[in-house]
């Protein structure tokens, strides 16, 4: 069955359904699921019996706003004022943030009920939400296997029926993939569409804030809400925001759609490649136009996303010192530690001059304890390519293809209006498959990567339903700055083919 979407809900309210039951039966499948999905980092439910209760209200009154009736999860990458923040690290364990978010902020003006905080990679770097401090998450539809990533909780928990939606965050595929692994939509919008006030920051030229819902027609709708211009976010855009909902049914027919050849060779799953190609001839059939398209710098997008993204998280991760706020190492151990080893140089005669003062001992120790894994490596790569004597060979050269990689798709998008693709070159992946292996690991984005190297929008569509029978398998569609409504149009189509 078919979960209802943020409509339907409403309607049902409207008609005179208890909101406070719909909470509870969400409360219920969290209760029954996450403790082994683990989508939700922390819930709460009375606070959201509370907004119901003052939204059904409004929604009998007929003074509800566009949201009112969904019940979301907020990735905890994305502020709220008097919750912890976590962003999936050991760093900012018990961080609670003093302010909200722009996203979050326009989600409750319109009445939409927040249940919880969702789980995700560290810091949003993965592919598979196994990096986060507070466990794995799972893929509802097998848990053997991982999510997707970084916005792994995101998906699971709209996959896994425990709320309508969700927000996400993509800086290099991070709605999209995950999407595509656990057979829900999501959306990364245009890059300055929504503001990204209120994200704790991986790579500030890359991130983008968008929704994860179990259908096309919520995506349009929480858009509608979430875009716009935010003076605290001065990389928002004024360009008008569209009444993506009203259009998202339109007809597809005569839109032109870029078939990429380098996006279709090899790598990719057979079983990918047949479901697409299958949906793609039944467009063809829907009145779509299909241009074989070329983005001759798709070769080089992995590499040049992985030294640019990595630079600005070296940068934007500097602040995590343990000093102002984040996790600090035990001082006195520290400072224990330090005076016995001045004291044995000291009597064996040696040069005390290269021992490390107690504050920089306190910086290297609460960054080795707060951060995992894949932040570190992540860190490491990114200060070695903004060093003296790389920053041209590899940073200054990487912003160079990465106006390439711009220019290819301005290029393409003058013969078309929207550019199809796989989103992920596999199905969802055995946990652990992937964890020794980084390179593969990465390579898990290579078909989302380009949309935020450009800074244009992508969406990501189930390309089945049945998933008993077969894993969730996305396809993807990018289109011009700013076009999303030609995104949703597409995406509906294949999801009216699919259902």
């Amino acid at each position: 069955m078919r979960p209802l979407s943020i409509s339907q809900t409403r309607a049902k309210i409207k008609d005179g359904d208890s909101f406070a039951d719909i909470i509870s039966k969400y409360a219920e499948v969290i209760a029954n699921k996450n403790p082994e999905i683990n989508a939700f980092s922390q819930t709460y439910v009375d606070q959201a019996l509370r907004q119901a209760a003052i939204v059904e209200d409004k929604i009998k009154a007929g003074t509800a706003g566009k949201l009112a009736g969904a019940v979301i999860g907020i990735k905890e990458a994305i502020v709220e004022n008097g919750k912890v923040s976590t962003a999936g690290s050991k760093m900012l364990e018990g961080f609670e943030s003093v302010y909200t978010a722009t996203a979050v902020e326009k989600l409750l003006a319109e009445d939409a009920v927040l249940i919880g905080r969702t789980n995700m990679d560290e810091f949003a770097m993965g592919s598979s939400t196994e990096n986060s401090a507070y466990g794995v998450v799972r893929n509802p539809h097998d848990t053997t296997r991982v999510p997707g990533g970084s916005s792994g909780g995101s998906a699971a928990a709209v996959a896994a029926g425990m709320c309508h939606a969700t927000l996400g965050s993509d800086t290099g595929g991070s709605i999209r993939q995950p999407a595509s692994l656990c057979g829900i939509v999501g959306l990364r919008p245009t890059y300055g569409r929504v503001s990204r006030y209120g994200l704790i920051a991986y790579a500030s030229s890359f991130d983008s804030i968008g929704p994860m819902t179990a259908n096309v027609e919520d995506a349009a709708l929480m858009l509608e809400v979430l875009a716009g211009q935010d003076s605290r976010d001065a990389t928002s855009s004024p360009v008008p925001v569209g009444n993506y909902s009203e259009t998202v049914n339109d007809s597809v027919k005569g839109l032109r759609i870029g078939v990429p050849e380098e996006y279709f060779g090899e790598g990719m799953d057979a079983e990918v490649r047949e479901l697409v190609e299958l949906r793609m001839e039944q467009l063809k059939e829907a009145g779509c136009e299909f241009v074989s398209i070329k983005l001759p710098h798709t070769k080089y997008a992995v590499a040049t996303y992985y030294i640019l993204a990595t630079a600005e998280a070296s940068s934007n991760l500097a602040r995590y010192d343990g000093i102002r706020y984040g996790h600090r190492a035990d001082q006195k151990k520290i400072a224990e530690d330090l005076a016995a080893e001045r004291k044995s140089l000291k009597d064996a005669g040696e040069d005390l001059a290269a021992i490390d003062s107690a504050l920089v001992r306190l910086y290297k120790q609460s960054r080795t304890e707060g951060f995992g894994a894949e932040v570190k490596r992540r860190i490491m790569l990114g200060t070695y390519v903004l060093s003296s004597g790389y920053y041209d060979a590899y940073y200054a050269k990487a912003q160079k293809i990465r106006r390439l990689i711009q220019q290819d798709f301005n290029s393409a998008f003058s013969q078309c209006d929207v550019i199809i693709s796989p989103t992920s070159p596999t199905v969802a992946f055995p946990l652990g498959e992937k964890t020794d292996d980084p390179l593969q690991m990465y390579l898990s984005d290579i078909y989302t990567i380009s949309a935020n190297l450009a800074g244009v929008p992508g969406i990501s569509v189930p390309a089945n339903e049945d998933f008993d029978k077969q894993l969730p398998v996305g396809i993807q569609f990018m289109a011009p700055h700013f076009k999303e409504e030609s995104l949703f149009k597409a995406a509906a189509a294949v999801e009216n083919l699919v259902r």
